[in-house]
């Protein structure tokens, strides 16, 4: 398997090959959906909490006499029906909403949801990505000459979940590069080692940058 490698301007400038492991798995939506399901319920932190009845301040003292005085009866002020009284079947911080997922199931979800990207024809592959400056200006022209590239036209109009960049690893020349992409709201920046099933499923494109190491990364992950 063979695909086309193109520089920032979008002119094509040589030819990467693929490993079938990383981007010729059968799709598995069973899988990707158990895997993502996971991911984002761990993602989850829990933090959402009410008191009931119990927890509530005051209702110590019956708000009025039981009978005469022609108003329902009521107990105290902290009865859920009260305003400012407890919550009934609210959220509580002891629920724990973690759930196990072992590494080769997310390893494979990752695999059939690369494959099943590069088949829509929603990879790009581009050499690298050079800004001597952080410069949102310099970062739109690049996006404007990707989105010249069949298939990915949309790199230039669609203003939510438009890509993920993946670069292949950390340094002030990447410094660079996210800060320039940073203000754009539909780009997510994520370095290779980084992808997971959840971020590239909520973005149409993946650009991986400077493939050879990248692909090298991604193939690591299988050991």
């Amino acid at each position: 398997m063979k695909a086309d490698i193109y520089n920032q301007s979008g002119k094509k400038v040589g030819v990467v090959t693929l490993s079938e492991t990383l981007f010729d798995q059968k799709w598995n939506p069973d899988l990707v959906h158990q895997v993502v399901v996971s991911m984002e319920s761990n993602a989850r932190r829990g933090t959402a909490s009410v008191k009931d009845r119990s927890e509530v301040r005051g209702g110590g003292r019956k708000p009025w006499r039981q009978k005469g005085t022609g108003r329902a009866r009521h107990g105290s002020r902290r009865s859920p029906i009260w305003i400012g009284g407890g919550v009934t079947h609210g959220p509580t911080n002891e629920k724990v909403y973690d759930k196990k997922i072992n590494k080769k199931m997310r390893t494979k979800a990752l695999m059939s949801v690369l494959s099943r990207k590069y088949k829509d024809n929603e990879v790009l592959f581009v050499d690298s990505f050079s800004f001597e400056e952080p410069k949102t200006k310099d970062a739109k022209k690049v996006l404007e000459s990707l989105s010249s590239i069949k298939g990915f036209e949309e790199l230039k109009t669609k203003k939510r979940n438009a890509a993920v960049l993946s670069l292949s690893g950390a340094g002030e020349h990447n410094n660079n590069v996210k800060k320039s992409f940073r203000n754009f709201g539909n780009v997510e920046i994520k370095e290779t080692r980084s992808l997971n099933p959840v971020v590239l499923l909520s973005k149409k494109y993946l650009i991986i940058e400077n493939p050879e190491e990248s692909l090298i990364a991604l193939e690591s992950r299988l050991k």
